[in-house]
């Protein structure tokens, strides 16, 4: 079994979640995501967030707005719905009652 599978599994599994939390602070240009993502260490390139944000908008959980740039053309910045922060909160229990079940395991089992 190859761990690198394994690894890119699991980041693609979070990134819903990861890219829903810096829109939950505040509007973004996707340029701007890619960038936190990648501070935060979880490599993204643009050929696999612009689907993704389409289809997080097709849903109704993001929305966007065309902002004039002083650089260049427009930038569309993209921002949480009602109904994406009401699936962020979703989320983010499911993600606290994950965390709490992998420190239970990993602390608990077997010793």
């Amino acid at each position: 079994m190859n761990v690198e599978n394994v690894k890119s599994q699991m980041r693609k599994g979070i990134l819903e979640y990861c890219i829903l939390l810096l829109l939950g602070e505040e509007p973004c240009y996707s340029s701007d995501i890619i960038r936190k993502l990648q501070e935060a260490k979880l490599i993204v390139v643009e050929g696999t967030l612009y689907p993704l944000l389409t289809r997080l908008k097709n849903s109704g959980l993001l929305s966007y707005q065309w902002v004039e740039s002083p650089q260049g053309p427009p930038r569309k910045y993209y921002a949480l719905t009602v109904e994406g922060s009401a699936f962020l909160e979703d989320l983010e229990m499911s993600w606290q009652e994950l965390n709490t079940t992998i420190n239970y395991l990993k602390n608990n089992v077997n010793k």
